[in-house]
């Protein structure tokens, strides 16, 4: 049971955001939870003082600085940050607009490169801050032209994970590039027809993030990939 540790999570209010938020909240962590639109979980209910609800948009610059602001006024302390918001948008790298490509790769890349900054003296102040990263299988090989842009900008926030890693090393902090392959959340689901039971499930990935977050500084892991098929890509 962890006791007094406290953890961001952004696009906490579905798929993989939520399934972490519940998984930490009932391993003892208390959460602050990034949301466009607030909503207290169910499973928050038995004790509501070690959840904070933030109104949190990713593509908005001056939010990571207030809710880093937030949550040190109500916990005194940040422990870990889960960046989990991100988007898709299925084009190739040649057919995208110049438009869509750096909102992705704002969203993507520069929103947790923002919220890792944000938190960066609280981290480091903890002695075990840690960071995890969502990044993706794609963005550790390009499969189709259509996901090719998506691609793209997951190898930019693996290379986020790998700097913020080097950075923070001697302060205690940890970086974890986590890569899934398809999840069973709306995102993947929109894109493919396989059946979500043969999909990577959500809550199973936030088990992994709980490990990771909870290792010593000791076992520093720079990125943890997952698949629900067989691929020798990577």
């Amino acid at each position: 049971m962890t006791l007094g540790k406290i953890a961001l999570i952004s696009g906490a209010s579905r798929g993989i955001g939520a399934a972490t938020a519940q998984t930490l909240f009932e391993a003892g962590w208390a959460v602050s939870l990034g949301m466009r639109a607030p909503v207290m979980p169910d499973w928050a209910q038995t004790y509501p003082e070690r959840v904070h609800l933030f109104v949190y948009d990713a593509a908005d610059v001056e939010a990571p600085c207030l809710w880093a602001r937030t949550v040190m006024a109500r916990f005194g302390a940040i422990d870990a940050v889960i960046a989990s918001a991100g988007i898709m948008i299925p084009q190739t790298p040649v057919d995208i607009s110049n438009d869509d490509m750096a909102k992705m790769l704002d969203i993507n890349v520069q929103a947790p490169r923002r919220l890792a900054a944000a938190c960066w003296a609280a981290l480091g102040a903890s002695g075990h801050g840690r960071i995890i990263l969502l990044g993706s299988l794609s963005g550790k090989r390009v499969k189709s032209a259509r996901a090719g842009s998506y691609a793209v900008s997951k190898f930019a926030a693996i290379g986020l994970a790998h700097a913020l890693r080097h950075a923070g090393f001697d302060q205690g902090i940890r970086c974890t590039a986590v890569c899934p392959g398809f999840v069973a959340t709306d995102m993947a689901m929109s894109i493919t027809d396989r059946d979500a039971q043969m999909m990577t499930q959500p809550e199973d990935l936030a088990r992994v993030i709980q490990m990771l977050i909870e290792l010593p500084n000791e076992a520093s892991v720079a990125e943890f990939t997952v698949n629900c098929q067989l691929e020798e890509s990577f």
